[in-house]
Order: structure tokens, then C-alpha cells, then sequence
């Protein structure tokens, strides 16, 4: 399997090119980068935005994906700005969710990649109709506007009622969007239901993955081993899709571990599973 890494293990921190090359020398083999404006500034396609092309193009190294921003401010939330949500049911947010996830999109001009991982909702959102008929809306809006770019919309289970694995498939068949994927991720299946009864839901659309561990209470990303998901069990699973994801971590950064030196090592014990 494709080893893969996102960005969100630094995303506390300005993304330059010696995290990259850090990753590379640790086996990594594709990228996603976590689309927060601290972390890459995607807003501004000026010298940071052009430093991470420029990386990109010397290496080789393929950006398998893009995670869609959460907030559009410069500190991740905490000064008060509402979080991007794709299913507001407020007109005014709703367009400014939109255009932000576009600002997001667009580094496709600059680097290419092959999918958009969405949230939809934010985290413990509730089901409504008209929530359901925001995110229709929206994907509909942000596929026309990712087609162009060579994108592909991939829509991540997260714990909420609007993103389930059901939901999301009856999003996904209600307005016929064939061309709209899914992006598994482990952690939240296993804190949301089970790994097993979410991946089979969804087994056909998967076309990327987020692979992370918990004690099935908190949404920790802790490295796999470190919490209660049966890997055995989830990496039968992922060979058995048939579109091949690839297996790519989404870690929570730590101060007292080194990623580069334990990133090995997590790729060899998932792949001798």
C-alpha cells in the first residue's frame, strides 16, 4: 500500500520545506497537507505558497490530497472566527464556508492534487433537513468549481449525525454524485460505531484514508497501537477495497515524540499485519 502522511502532525507550526524532506527520508511516499492558514498560507499565493510548489516540483514527491480548512483565520478558531461549515443553514455562512473551501481548492494552479478531503458539519452537529439540503448544495457547488482543477471531492466520516457513513452514501446517491468519493477514517469510525460495520457501508467509495488510533471516547489521533482499534482487523479491511487507498496517517503532533524517527516503524507494523 501507498504510504502516505498528512501535514496536520505540524500543523501548529509555519509547513517549509525541511518538514517535507523529513517525511521522505522517513519512507513517506505521498503527501496530504492539512489546509490550515498558520500551517500554509493558501490564502496568500505568494512566497510560502510558491516555496511548497517549488518543493513539490523538485522532488517528485506526489500531494495526494488537500484537507479542506476548518476555520479561515490565521489562529485556527481561537479568536472567535465561526468555523467553515458546509452545511450551515445560514445563507451569509454558508457562501463564506464555500469560498473559503475555493481559496483551499485553488492550490491546484500551483500544485496538483488529486482530492479535497470535506468535512461536512463540525463535530456532534445534529441532523436536519435543511442542513442535508446545505451540504447538498455545497458539493454541488465545490464539485463544478474542483473539476476544472483536476480535483475530486472526497467526503470524511466524522463523529456527527450529518456524517455517517449512511448519511453520507444518501448524500452521495440522492444527487447522483458519482464522481464524489469517500476518505475512511479509522479513528472516527471506531469512536462513532465500529470500524467494520462503517467500512462496509462505504467499501466501494473509498478512495483515501485517515489512519489514527483512540480509546473509543476521545478523537485523540494518537500512532496505531496506542489506543483500542483492532489494526488486524482494519488493515483485512482496507486491502479488501477495491480502489486501492492508500494508507496515510493523520497524527496529533507531541512534543516528546519525533515523528521521523517512529514513522518507519508505524509503516512496517501496519503493513506486516
Amino acid at each position: 500500500m501507498l504510504k502516505a502522511v498528512s501535514t496536520y502532525l505540524y500543523v501548529k507550526e509555519r509547513l517549509h520545506p525541511g518538514i517535507l524532506d523529513g517525511l521522505v527520508r522517513s519512507g513517506v511516499q505521498s503527501i496530504e497537507i492539512f489546509a490550515a492558514r498558520q500551517h500554509l498560507d493558501y490564502a496568500n499565493r505568494k512566497a510560502h505558497l510558491r516555496e511548497i510548489a517549488d518543493w513539490f516540483r523538485g522532488s517528485g514527491v506526489p500531494l495526494h490530497s488537500v484537507h479542506s480548512p476548518l476555520y479561515s483565520d490565521y489562529e485556527w478558531g481561537r479568536t472567535g472566527a465561526p468555523p467553515v461549515n458546509l452545511a450551515s443553514t445560514d445563507r451569509a455562512g454558508l457562501v463564506d464556508a464555500m469560498d473559503e473551501v475555493k481559496r483551499a481548492l485553488e492550490i491546484a494552479e500551483h500544485i496538483p492534487f488529486r482530492f479535497l478531503v470535506q468535512h461536512l458539519g463540525v463535530p456532534n452537529e445534529t441532523f436536519s433537513d435543511k442542513k442535508f439540503d446545505s451540504a447538498l448544495t455545497s458539493i454541488e457547488h465545490l464539485r463544478a468549481f474542483a473539476k476544472p482543477l483536476g480535483v475530486r471531492l472526497l467526503l470524511e466520516n466524522i463523529p456527527n449525525e450529518l456524517s455517517t457513513p449512511e448519511k453520507l452514501l444518501e448524500i452521495i446517491h440522492t444527487a447522483h454524485f458519482d464522481d464524489v468519493g469517500i476518505c475512511f477514517d479509522f479513528g472516527h469510525a471506531h469512536i462513532m460505531s465500529s470500524v467494520p460495520e462503517a467500512f462496509e457501508i462505504v467499501r466501494k467509495q473509498i478512495c483515501s484514508t485517515h489512519i489514527h488510533d483512540n480509546d473509543k471516547v476521545q478523537d485523540s489521533h494518537l500512532w496505531p497501537g496506542q489506543g483500542s482499534v483492532d489494526w488486524k482487523e482494519a488493515i483485512e479491511l482496507l486491502r479488501s477495497a477495491p480502489q486501492k487507498p492508500p494508507l496515510l496517517l493523520e497524527l496529533e503532533g507531541n512534543e516528546k515524540v519525533n515523528p521521523l524517527e517512529k514513522l518507519p516503524g508505524a509503516f512496517e507494523q501496519l503493513e506486516a499485519v
